[in-house]
């Protein structure tokens, strides 16, 4: 075998190795926030050694998990119809997110206690900055409430998805009526308070 052959067989068993550890990551990690690296590699079936050649600590190994579970996430998001009318769109966006912050919730909990909150923010960039477009446009049209901040209204929805999140997970809420409570949640968060048209400016 030459040397130009070899190469590129290591890149790609390197990569596989990799995405094997990442995703092993990502299946722990949503399991149990507090996994240590131990765990991590016995659930990827690889040595320490083939990890931390890899990663070499435990926050860049989060980081690649979380950053993996939202990649995957985008793939589905992307693919939402955001047309039409504010309302029936941020419903749609609901019902297709919510099941997705409920798998990584432990996962983001994990991320929270290692990487610094802009570095939070900068992995979640892509998810507010639809959101911030949906409620926008929902106010321009008139149906969604402008006496709040936007980015106020943002928080409050990702408050709303982490928070039914812990609830499933303590066993309050069913996962099988979380998105009609998610949504019904939400809608009367961002709609425009009775009685005052929705004029007030933020």
């Amino acid at each position: 075998m030459s040397a130009d052959t070899a190469r590129p067989r290591r890149r790609a068993d390197a990569e596989r190795s990799i995405a094997r550890i990442v995703t092993a990551a990502r299946a722990t990690l949503s399991t149990d926030p507090h996994a240590t690296v131990d765990d991590i590699v016995k659930a990827a079936g690889v040595g320490r050694m083939t990890l931390y050649g890899h990663f070499r600590t435990r926050q860049e190994l989060v980081e690649a998990a979380l950053a993996d579970a939202l990649r995957a996430g985008e793939e589905t998001l992307a693919h939402v119809d955001l047309t039409g009318d504010a309302r029936d769109a941020l419903t749609r966006l609901l019902e297709s997110s919510w099941s997705l912050v409920a798998e990584s919730a432990a996962l983001v909990e994990a991320a929270q206690g290692v990487l610094p909150a802009g570095r939070m923010r900068e992995l979640h960039a892509a998810p507010a900055e639809r959101l911030n477009e949906l409620i926008e446009r929902g106010r321009r049209q008139g149906v969604f409430r402008t006496d709040l901040p936007v980015f106020w209204l943002i928080n409050t929805v990702h408050y709303v998805l982490h928070g039914a999140a812990e609830e499933i997970r303590a066993g309050r809420l069913d996962s099988a009526d979380a998105g009609r409570v998610i949504v019904a949640t939400v809608q009367a968060i961002v709609a425009v308070p009775v009685g005052t048209g929705g004029t007030a400016s933020a």
